[in-house]
């Protein structure tokens, strides 16, 4: 595939004009039932990303593209299903490997609507789940938002690393920025890398080690954090740069699923009913994580005493270093993701913390783009949150093992809380936009 993709890239830099179309059917192509399983489409859209980063196309732009290119392969793909129903088996491509619907199918009908939303990450599954949900009749309102959230998320983790990584090499960053960054996606990699190898092939004290390397990379930055400047101007920048006033909507309406007290009701709320519904062991995981979390955030952030960067026009007060935002909504997220993985496969334990991860880091995004923290300070906020859960967990599996949590009850939680965000989102935000004006 090297030289074809070489070609194409090259002739997309000399004709950027088409670029965004290119963007558009990428994703398209990969959300597509049968053509998305055949297609290397993570490396065509990291491909395109880095061209779209490198000048072409803002960010905003690229993640919209891409948000309706797989929305659109995932509507393609379910009308298909709705349509031909079992008759799609008679496809040639099918009819030689039914093993690729069968298992999409036993998938969805295990897991429901969470196979959509979880499955949209697994890549031989995120082609043929919308298909499969057409198949089985499942009511279009309910298929466009469960694809909307899924399709957000997704766009996100596919297409930002690699427009992040163009918008890197066409600005000229401080020296040292290279071979600081180099260093931190080392120990990330190591981190995530390790972490999944080690759930995966289920090893003893798994949950341990993860807690383990979390502390280390967080003693890591502590001691670091000094001494990488040029790090944190450098993503800074990078992020400065792109601002504008859609963008900044978009991230003071993240942000505020982070603040202090957004967090406060939320967790209050979840651990109510818990307390309700007699989920006991739940509750006191839930609420131990998110409370320790919040104690060791505020004991650090005095200790260290970090200043903000002075971006804002009116620059936050309080101390940096490590963020709050970052920290409660990684404990808040990754906490509620091993809740929902109880009892399942362990592939699917995996994806529903990427996926709880995935949401926290959007918070903690938004918390460098507005100009509130450091990259160093999301990074220790994260790192503090993951090692919490992770010997929180340990010690419940030790003690105290974790039960699942019936359907039911997560069909009052979810909304409960998606109710209780949209509301803190939308709660006085020309106000907050007001904040954080640069």
């Amino acid at each position: 595939m090297g030289p074809w993709l070489d070609s194409m890239t090259g002739w997309l830099t000399a004709n950027p004009q088409w670029l965004g179309l290119a963007v558009f059917l990428v994703t398209f192509f990969e959300c597509l039932a049968i053509i998305g399983f055949i297609i290397p489409g993570t490396i065509l859209l990291f491909a395109i990303a880095v061209l779209a980063g490198n000048g072409a196309m803002s960010l905003g732009e690229t993640l919209l593209l891409g948000l309706l290119g797989g929305l659109t392969g995932d509507v393609v793909s379910y009308v298909l299903g709705r349509r031909f129903h079992q008759n799609i088996r008679r496809l040639p491509l099918l009819r030689h490997h039914p093993e690729w619907i069968n298992r999409a199918e036993g998938y969805f009908q295990r897991y429901g609507i969470a196979s959509l939303l979880v499955g949209r990450f697994i890549g031989p599954l995120r082609p043929m789940l919308p298909m499969v949900a057409g198949m089985c009749d499942m009511p279009v309102p309910r298929f466009i938002i469960v694809s909307l959230l899924a399709g957000a998320g997704w766009t996100l983790a596919y297409l930002l690393p690699g427009w992040a990584t163009g918008a890197a090499i066409r600005l000229p960053l401080p020296e040292g920025f290279w071979p600081q960054a180099a260093i931190v996606a080392a120990g990330l990699t190591a981190l995530l890398g390790l972490s999944i190898n080690a759930s995966i092939r289920r090893q003893p004290k798994a949950t341990l080690l993860i807690g383990a390397l979390g502390l280390a990379l967080l003693i890591a930055v502590f001691a670091g954090y000094p001494y990488m400047g040029a790090f944190d101007r450098g993503i800074s920048a990078l992020l400065q740069e792109h601002r504008s006033s859609a963008m900044d909507l978009g991230a003071v309406l993240v942000t505020q699923i982070g603040n202090f007290h957004t967090q406060f009701v939320a967790a209050a709320l979840l651990c109510g009913l818990l307390l309700v519904t007699k989920q006991w062991r739940a509750m006191i995981f839930f609420g131990g994580v998110t409370l320790f979390t919040a104690l060791a955030n505020t004991a650090t952030k005095h200790f260290f005493a970090r200043m903000r960067p002075e971006v804002l026009v009116d620059p936050l007060t309080t101390y940096s270093m490590p963020s709050g935002h970052s920290s409660g909504s990684f404990a808040f997220f990754i906490a509620l993701a091993i809740l929902a993985g109880r009892e399942q496969p362990q592939r699917m334990r995996i994806t529903w913390v990427l996926l709880g991860c995935l949401l926290a880091i959007s918070v903690a995004l938004s918390r460098v783009y507005l100009g509130a923290h450091w990259p160093t300070d999301i990074m220790a906020g994260a790192l503090l949150a993951i090692l919490v859960n992770a010997f929180a967990l340990a010690l419940s599996q030790r003690y105290m093992p974790l039960q699942p949590i019936p359907q039911k009850i997560w069909w009052l939680i979810l909304p409960a809380i998606v109710a209780l965000y949209g509301f803190f989102m939308l709660h006085d935000l020309s106000r907050e936009l007001l904040r954080y004006t640069y």
